[in-house]
């Protein structure tokens, strides 16, 4: 019993983490799991059900067509189908039938369409056993992202991460946290789009948060911590929530868990920390075991924010530090921000954001250089209520900042002999003359810091 109630629950959660299926063609990669089957079939307007032997007894169900052939075999053809299913299957696969299989199934989807995907992954060296191939997790984010199909001279189609993450009925109740679910979308992408990378992830993890980048930032901001004042402006702006025991938190561009550890041991709330970065979220899982946070109190997922979806009304707050700065269009994520909030729910958020005064050419091709799309404090304030939110205060806290950024370097220079030790000359360097620079912008006027707490009516 206790088992069918926890294949119960998991089925249940993986269901809940799919996208829209009304209207859609669905396929469904059968190999030993039938279980979806008939659920999948209620959720699409079409299911192509692909098994490997003829079933012995059809589903009689007009929905679901059934389509026996190997995988290697399989053709469904050019732009024919809107989802994609996978349970378990690729850890059967070898490396070459999987990277085939990610390859066939961006030339069957449709722009827009998207292939789910779970599976066990290692978390030993000696972790595989029988004839399934147990793979790192990041083994499968370079199968799918390093798949491309070419769309005319200045476009090209590949997968952009929607979400990555551990399943929380496994990692809650057993402390096994190697079942991972992805799901990814077949996008259309500019040739210059990302800065010479193939995403926007990819440019975040091999640019500006490499995994040395993070580690140089939690040197300077405290560990766990890589936003600015880290553990000091936490505090002071969480104290601003009024979190209570039970409530859940979305925090939006966790990084690697500062915030969210604080909050959840000293306030006993619930969060689930997203981030874009696979490097943030890795070294995140290492610091929660390190303070002792568990999955019960934070999860952590790989996932694009502006198109991961949650329940309407499912979050007490949701909070992020210095991470929209990224995202253009914040109107449309201010307004899912809206929709996961439960009514009188709040909106935290501090960012980088700009004077409403015309730029000097330094600062334009700093800004352009990091891709940030930033707002004077004002203009991001109109955003929010443009969102639907009230009681909306925009702070400009670039006085704050400032005072920081001092601190912070006088602390960095103190420690320069640790500090060239732990990295090196290069990475003291970087880091000092980084926020020296951005200190000048600070002073210059091009360069601000906004607070901004708002709630849903």
């Amino acid at each position: 019993m206790p088992h069918e109630h926890s294949s119960c629950e998991k089925k249940l959660e993986i269901l809940s983490y799919l996208p829209e299926l009304t209207g859609k063609t669905a396929v469904h990669f059968i190999g030993n799991d039938k279980c979806f089957t008939k659920e999948l079939a209620k959720l699409a307007s079409k299911l192509i059900a692909v098994v490997n032997d003829s079933p012995a007894e059809p589903e009689k169900e007009n929905s679901i067509e059934f389509i026996t052939s190997e995988l290697n075999k399989l053709d469904l053809g050019v732009e024919s189908v809107d989802f994609i299913y996978c349970n378990s299957l690729l850890t059967n696969l070898d490396d070459n039938e999987v990277q085939d299989l990610f390859r066939k199934s961006i030339q069957w989807l449709k722009i827009g369409g998207a292939v789910f995907f779970k599976e066990s992954c290692r978390q030993s060296e000696t972790e595989n056993t029988g004839s399934e191939k147990l793979r790192d997790a990041e083994v499968y984010e370079a199968f799918y992202s390093s798949v491309t199909a070419q769309c005319d001279s200045d476009s090209f189609y590949g997968f952009d991460l929607i979400l990555s993450k551990s399943i929380d009925s496994c990692s809650e109740k057993n402390n096994d946290s190697n079942e991972m679910i992805w799901l990814i979308e077949k996008v259309k992408k500019d040739n210059s789009q990302n800065h010479g990378f193939k995403s926007f992830k990819e440019f975040l993890d091999n640019q500006q948060y490499s995994s040395r980048g993070i580690l140089l930032y939690e040197k300077i901001f405290g560990r766990t911590f890589v936003s600015t004042g880290g553990i000091e402006t936490t505090k002071e702006f969480v104290a601003l929530l009024d979190l209570q025991k039970g409530q859940k938190v979305l925090d939006v561009g966790g990084g690697i868990g500062g915030g969210a550890f604080y909050m959840a041991k000293t306030f006993g709330v619930k969060v689930t920390s997203v981030d874009l970065s696979s490097n943030m979220t890795q070294i995140g899982l290492a610091r929660a075991k390190e303070v002792g946070c568990g999955s019960d109190e934070v999860v952590f997922e790989i996932a694009d924010a502006t198109k991961r979806e949650y329940p309407a009304a499912s979050y007490d707050v949701v909070y992020s530090r210095d991470v929209i700065l990224h995202i253009p269009d914040k109107l449309s994520l201010f307004k899912k921000f809206f929709k996961f909030l439960k009514p009188g729910g709040k909106v935290l958020i501090s960012d980088y954001c700009c004077s409403p005064d015309e730029h000097s050419e330094k600062f334009k091709t700093y800004v352009k250089q990091r891709g940030y799309n930033l707002l004077s404090p004002a203009a991001y304030g109109k955003v929010l209520e443009e969102a639907g939110f009230v009681n909306v205060r925009a702070e400009d806290r670039t006085q704050q900042f400032a005072d920081i950024l001092k601190v912070e370097i006088a602390r960095t220079e103190s420690i320069k002999d640790e500090f060239i030790a732990e990295f090196n000359e290069d990475g003291y360097k970087y880091i000092v003359d980084g926020w020296k620079e951005k200190l000048g912008r600070v002073e210059l006027g091009d360069q601000r810091w906004g607070l901004f707490y708002a709630e849903k009516p």
